[in-house]
């Protein structure tokens, strides 16, 4: 199969994070856009793509780009695919998708005439009147933005936020793929110390650990792609074998991370268990409002419960100024905080060194990023 084109989508404001991995990980012609990032290479590196990629939300195939501003030129654009380079007589190709500020406003109107475009296409190479799909899965899914419309086929499965140790959760869990992007942005080591005060089911901490022993994300889970005819599954195992070696369990890293709740500490162990880092996490119930460090330096990386998460804004601004006095005592450590309340710095007392915008879900937040210090931090409060 010729080079292809590759999209990964990831969260808005995270474009950066995901396309230096891609590009630190050798793949191609690595380019960001909104919301997403592009890259080319073979069947390979698509394997590769969905065992290593931290930040991705997954890997699909770019099949096509082209205007369409009526339903014609939407059927001729898909009808062009060689879709049977993907898709044998017996697979199945459900169609989903989403159309934004186009003429072709319509999405089911759209499904259908992408459905009939494929079955078209497949008529002529397998000479066949219909199709039963009862065969592997290809998930054709397909974006129209502004009139242009991109086609894409699907090898991931469920998301690549899904690593598959978190079978169980507290309430408003953190998504694997924000968490791991949080270590990143604190630049979480093999050798750090990291702590999470308020650490729910675990997340953030069993991303940071998976980062530092270079455990890569998608190596204990399946892929759409391997139910597939074009699959070599012997490469499949020995790209695994690779990513295998190259977990640093002589590192020194260790975490400890604190709630309030025995539910969510349980559930936490037990998330750190499956994930394969136990051994490297250690936790405890402790309230924030006794916060003292553990290390003589480290890396604090937390997802606070907020406004939207508790129904009560008060609380999670009383939660910050809890944080800020506790916080600020230590700066020695670094901190880094996830919230969407525009006053964080405020009511916490200090301004951020560095700030990240993003999206969690559908919800607008920012990363506040404290630097560690030698010497004392003034506290903006008392000024």
């Amino acid at each position: 199969m010729n080079k292809l084109t590759f999209v990964a989508p990831c969260i808005f404001g995270l474009e950066g994070i995901c396309a230096n991995e891609l590009k630190f990980s050798g793949f191609e012609n690595v380019r960001a856009e909104n919301g997403r990032v592009l890259f080319d290479g073979s069947f390979e590196s698509m394997i590769k793509a969905n065992i290593y990629s931290r930040y991705a939300e997954r890997i699909q195939i770019l099949l096509a780009e082209f205007e369409a501003e009526s339903f014609e030129e939407l059927f001729q654009g898909v009808k062009a695919v060689k879709w049977y380079n993907f898709i044998d007589k017996h697979e199945a190709f459900p169609v989903k998708g989403k159309s934004l500020s186009s003429k072709l406003k319509s999405v089911p109107d759209c499904q259908k005439i992408i459905k009939k475009a494929i079955v078209e296409k497949l008529k002529e190479k397998y000479h066949l009147p219909w199709f039963e799909e009862t065969g592997a899965v290809h998930q054709i899914q397909f974006l129209i933005i502004n009139n242009k419309v991109s086609i894409l086929l699907d090898t991931t499965g469920e998301g690549l936020h899904k690593r598959g140790y978190r079978a169980n959760s507290n309430e408003a869990p953190i998504k694997e793929t924000l968490a791991a992007s949080m270590a990143e942005l604190s630049f979480v080591k093999p050798n750090h110390k990291v702590v999470d005060p308020m650490c729910g089911s675990g997340t953030i901490l069993i991303e940071s650990a998976m980062k530092a022993l270079h455990i890569p994300p998608g190596l204990n889970r399946t892929f759409a792609f391997e139910s597939w005819n074009q699959t070599d599954l012997s490469l499949v195992k020995k790209l695994r074998d690779e990513a295998k070696s190259c977990i640093k369990n002589d590192c020194t890293f260790s975490a400890i991370g604190y709630d309030i709740d025995e539910i969510s500490l349980k559930i936490a162990r037990e998330n750190a268990e499956k994930a394969g880092v136990s051994d490297r996490i250690e936790f405890r119930k402790r309230d924030i409002k006794d916060f003292v460090p553990d290390f003589e330096r480290q890396t604090v990386i937390t997802n606070p419960p907020y406004g939207e998460r508790l129904l009560d804004i008060t609380s999670a601004e009383r939660l910050y100024k809890i944080m800020g006095e506790k916080f600020l005592k230590y700066p020695q450590n670094s901190y880094t905080v996830i919230s969407p309340d525009d006053d964080f710095e405020k009511i916490f007392g200090k301004k951020a060194d560095k700030r990240r915008k993003l999206y969690n879900g559908m919800l607008k937040c920012q990363v506040y990023m404290y630097k560690s210090r030698n010497k004392s931090v003034i506290n903006t409060k008392n000024k």
